[in-house]
């Protein structure tokens, strides 16, 4: 076996500041990840050269002659298996692996109404997913037969492996490639399922919509997502709501806004006028005065409010209509208001003068 101080490169007489330098230095060089599967040998011997000479007790006992190999290590009172174990991802036995795993999450989308996000509802969710095997009811096996011990592990799912290294006969245990660490295997696997314990298919899932739930929010449903192989218990499912556009109300936060038109008499008069809202049709009182981008609300007839009580307000946006065009006698009675109020008018230019007594004429005066 090679001196350790040579492998690690340094003096018999190196202080432990050096020796640990020189095994990070060597370490990045030598790791299997960056030099190749080829410098594992080298990589394992200074390890091995490491651990005894950056402890100070080991470090004595080997300087004194301790002996080599096997003999060296169990001199000093360890197996050398277990530093192979420790060092170089060696398995302990633990036992057979349950060939039930638990199934992934699923992430599903639902579209919901203003209606519904407003108060709240039930739907249902077409989900493909995999189901539980009917046929095999998750035991993986054709219906009579069951599950056979490993006779490669005993149905231990782990078998022991030899290997000669520079520390002499190294023991680790690995996983059963027979039965992949099960302790079983299937001789006769479900023809519906394939020895999977689970197959796809569609399912129906109800769905609980909140009142006042955001755009984007998700809620999880445990235990309602892909069903495990072998088995195995089902993920969880996660519902992500997507708001569809109404066609005349728009939602911010708790409250709902809708925008509408009224002539420009009707604005100043006063009125009466009936909007959509998610209560279905309701009256709306216009006060006389009413200037364009004012706003009337209705309490309580917007969205419910997320995990409170009540509801927010229908935010009514009034704009005011301007006719751009107006006959002899429309023209005539808005200027006798405009007289009759005081106010001021300058004329166009296009619109005095003779010509604009000929484009009045044709006009149908």
């Amino acid at each position: 076996m090679s001196d350790y101080y040579e492998i690690l490169g340094v003096a018999r007489d190196a202080s432990q500041d050096e020796i640990k330098r020189a095994y990070r230095r060597l370490a990045r060089k030598l790791h299997p990840d960056v030099a190749g599967q080829e410098s594992e040998e080298k990589f394992k011997e200074l390890a091995v050269a490491y651990e005894v000479l950056s402890d100070p007790a080991k470090r004595q006992r080997y300087d004194m002659g301790g002996g080599e190999g096997g003999d060296f290590f169990s001199s000093m009172g360890f197996d050398a298996s277990e530093i192979f174990n420790t060092f170089f991802g060696g398995m302990g036995a633990s036992g057979p692996v349950p060939r039930g795993r638990r199934g992934q999450d699923t992430l599903a989308y639902l579209e919901v109404t203003l209606e519904e996000i407003a108060f709240g509802s039930t739907r249902e969710l077409n989900l493909d997913t995999a189901v539980p095997c009917q046929r095999c009811e998750g035991s993986c096996c054709e219906p009579g037969s069951s599950p056979r011990t490993c006779t490669t592990c005993n149905g231990s799912g782990s078998v022991v492996r030899l290997a000669q290294t520079m520390l002499g006969r190294m023991q680790t245990t690995v996983p059963c490639s027979a039965c992949a660490g099960h302790g079983t295997v299937i001789p006769n696997p479900c023809s519906e399922c394939a020895g999977e314990g689970r197959v796809r298919s569609r399912k129906k899932i109800r769905v609980e919509v909140p009142a006042g739930v955001e755009q984007g929010t998700r809620v999880r449903l445990s235990g309602q997502g892909e069903t495990g192989p072998g088995g195995g218990p089902a993920g969880d499912l996660y519902v992500e709501f997507q708001e569809l556009r109404h066609a005349t109300l728009r939602r911010r936060g708790d409250n709902v806004y809708t925008e509408v038109t009224i002539p420009m008499t009707s604005a100043a008069l006063g009125t009466v006028i009936e909007i959509e809202t998610l209560d279905g049709m309701q009256e709306v009182v216009i006060p006389a005065g009413t200037q364009p981008g004012t706003s009337v609300t209705l309490d309580g007839l917007g969205v419910g409010r997320l995990q409170r009580r009540g509801r927010g307000n229908l935010i009514v946006i009034i704009d005011v209509e301007v006719p751009t065009k107006l006959d002899v006698q429309q023209r005539e009675l808005l200027e006798q208001l405009a007289n009759l109020r005081g106010e001021e008018r300058r004329q166009p230019p296009n619109e005095s003068g003779v010509f604009g007594k000929i484009r009045e004429k044709f006009a149908g005066n």
